[in-house]
């Protein structure tokens, strides 16, 4: 019988003390404030599941789309952080932060799930 391997991780997670909030993926890193947010495996499968949306949607147009849907949100509402919480790709991440196996079972393409 085959044994499986653990595939390598290309992310890389690197504490930014400047940083206005406690994560943030920026392929192929997940940048965190603080050495405690380091260690913090919520926030960071949080971050993970962005990097996963980022490579599905090959990198450049998660940005795009991240931003027209806040700024879609941000006109129908006019409120900050409604906006920020009904991203689908936030939605995604933080109904499934806490699933520390998530991103093992998880669909491609499944923030759409969210529109």
């Amino acid at each position: 019988m085959l044994s499986r391997q653990k595939k390598p991780d290309l992310m890389k997670i690197m504490v930014v003390s400047f940083l206005k909030y406690r994560g943030m993926a920026l392929f192929p890193l997940i940048l965190v404030k603080t050495e405690k947010d380091r260690k913090d495996e919520y926030l960071i499968n949080h971050e993970k599941i962005h990097l996963r949306q980022q490579l599905e949607l090959l990198i450049l147009p998660f940005y795009l789309f991240y931003l027209l849907n806040y700024l879609y949100n941000l006109i129908t509402s006019f409120d900050h952080e409604k906006a920020y919480r009904n991203i689908i790709f936030e939605q995604e991440a933080y109904d499934h932060e806490t699933e520390l196996n998530y991103l093992q079972n998880r669909r491609i393409f499944n923030f759409l799930g969210y529109l």
